[in-house]
């Protein structure tokens, strides 16, 4: 329940607006709420990181907004933690009136949603189901370079499950309209909240099935199939991606070496 800050109210601050987050110093801010001028500001508790509570204020701040992704090397509790407080602040930011009667909304005391007081609308945060798979081939994965990522990282296949669709068919439709190829042996590894915006990235381990590899330029940049022992530059620790990718490895390494 949203409440006013106290001078001595502790924890990890999650201080959001339009998708940015506040990181002083490039940290999550840690202390009290006086430590960084929080109090009589308006705030909810959202989870709880090593005994201390996590607040969520959904504001901006005039200096040092920056993104959740700068927070990818912290803990993964941690990390899922300020990806909820983003998506929250953003889900009450774009719910303020009912889409249906365009009466003002509020937050529900008892669950993340907001409520029409007028049409009793319920709201609840929207999440994008995604898959994501390695995709392996003898002694090889293979990866790609995505458009959407300019830091020269290869990781593997991805996309967002259609309406209609089960994951498995979103696995071989990603993959044949990125890759032209097809794959098989599909098995479901991992799941991980993934902010970006409010995605859920489901993540599975196939196997090549046939198919020449044909790259869909407005998507990748690149892609080729990788020896595990001559791998490019990878995707952070702490992704599912990552994973993935270095169970794969453990893989063809029992098989190969």
């Amino acid at each position: 329940m949203e409440r006013t800050l106290e001078k001595l109210d502790h924890g990890w601050w999650i201080v959001s607006y339009q998708h940015k987050l506040w990181l002083p110093r490039g940290e999550l801010p840690y202390g009290s709420a006086a430590d960084f001028a929080l109090d009589g500001l308006q705030a909810v508790e959202i989870g709880r990181w090593r005994n201390e509570p996590v607040w969520l204020v959904a504001q901006a701040r005039r200096q040092d907004m920056g993104s959740v992704r700068q927070l990818l090397d912290e803990d993964a509790g941690l990390f899922q933690l300020a990806g909820r407080g983003v998506q929250l602040a953003e889900f009450w930011r774009a719910h303020r009136y009912c889409g249906y009667c365009g009466h003002e909304m509020h937050p529900s005391r008892h669950e993340w949603a907001m409520l029409c007081g007028r049409c009793r609308e319920r709201y609840y945060p929207q999440i994008a189901p995604c898959v994501i798979v390695a995709i392996r081939r003898e002694d090889s994965i293979l990866l790609a370079q995505h458009n959407r990522h300019r830091n020269g990282i290869y990781t593997v296949l991805a996309g967002f499950v259609e309406v209609g669709e089960t994951l498995e068919q979103a696995v071989a439709r990603e993959v044949r309209e990125e890759s032209g190829i097809a794959v098989k042996n599909l098995r479901y590894v991992s799941s991980q909240p993934w902010p970006f915006p409010q995605s859920l990235m489901t993540a599975f381990m196939a196997d090549y099935h046939e198919g020449e590899l044909v790259i869909d330029r407005s998507e990748l940049m690149d892609a080729g199939w990788y020896r595990y022992d001559r791998l490019p530059r990878l995707p952070p620790p702490g992704t599912v991606a990552r994973r993935l990718i270095e169970d794969t490895v453990a893989q063809c390494r029992a098989q190969y070496e």
